[in-house]
């Protein structure tokens, strides 16, 4: 325990010295389109060791020129989302849990904050990077019934509204929507326009609803809105599986690639984005769109 502890001290230090090193630099006044990717081999292990030459980026099927690369971790700023609704009852400790494990992982550089979705909506308050706070803020949250999922998502990007930098929801469910007043695809149109990356996690649980034993199902669109974005979407089945899959996600954070590029035109449409990469066997995930706006939804990040 004391030498993964370590390990991870060291790892936390060498990326916060990194953030003063080689940054990529966006010129100023430039409309630049900040694009986060994650390579995956075969077998769906992490790629870390890919250069600007691997990549190529497409804006509405036109090859563009990188104009900035980095493939050191990237700070970001995150708002862990749960579901805490009656079908989850069973299921909580183990989901309080897996957060737990993408919280330790932060580094001084993040921020994050934690809620939860029933038929209520509940979020920590403050973005904060005091790991043992947010660890604390999870046993505050609150159970309920419905299932106000969009609602959950659309109340994430409302926090994240005006914050520098990369951002990032993860957003964990066990079932459908069953009383979100916003709808799914007004959530994917602004994840889109305001650049956050979303990450889903879904898990299908059997429980007693009074009358008879249900098997939940994840809502279907959890992966539409992570392709789109550039997350990923995980689909579980035990949940004894949580921690790993939390675990997961941080660990693709702390290593996709950062490519930017200057757009040719700013129309004010949505452009299809395109990211490939080059090496035989290795696929790459990164949003699929943006929206050519003569500015960007929030200041450019400011890599590190």
């Amino acid at each position: 325990m004391i030498r993964s502890l370590c390990a991870a001290l060291v790892v936390a230090a060498s990326v916060v010295a990194l953030a003063g090193e080689q940054q990529p630099t966006f010129r100023s006044g430039v409309r630049t389109v900040p694009v986060y990717a994650t390579a995956i081999d075969s077998t769906g292990r992490l790629v870390p060791d890919l250069e600007q030459a691997d990549f190529e980026v497409l804006d509405n099927a036109k090859p563009v020129t990188i104009t900035a690369f980095s493939n050191e971790p990237q700070p970001f700023t995150a708002v862990v989302m749960l579901d805490t609704s009656a079908s989850m009852t069973e299921h909580l400790k183990l989901l309080n849990q897996a957060a737990e494990q993408f919280l330790l992982r932060l580094l001084p550089v993040d921020r994050a904050q934690v809620g939860a979705f029933n038929d209520k909506l509940q979020i920590s308050g403050e973005f904060s990077n005091d790991r043992d706070d947010l660890i604390t803020a999870l046993d505050d949250l609150q159970f309920g019934n419905a299932t106000r999922l969009w609602d959950a998502a659309a109340f994430s990007l409302d926090a994240l509204k005006g914050v520098d930098g990369r951002r990032v929801i993860l957003l964990f469910t066990d079932g459908d929507d069953t009383g979100s007043k916003v709808r799914f695809g007004e959530v994917q149109a602004r994840a889109r326009d305001e650049e956050v990356m979303v990450y889903t996690i879904g898990l299908s649980v059997s429980y007693f609803n009074g009358v008879r034993q249900i098997q939940s199902r994840p809502d279907r669109s959890l992966r539409r809105i992570a392709e789109e974005t550039g997350g990923g979407h995980f689909e579980l089945q035990k949940s004894d599986l949580l921690a790993s899959t939390f675990t997961r996600v941080s660990q693709e954070l702390r290593s996709q690639y950062l490519l930017a590029f200057v757009p040719e035109a700013l129309d004010g449409k949505v452009h299809k984005l395109d990211v490939r990469v080059k090496r035989p066997g290795v696929t790459v995930r990164a949003r699929k769109s943006y929206s050519a706006t003569t500015e960007p939804p929030t200041a450019a990040p400011s890599p590190r």
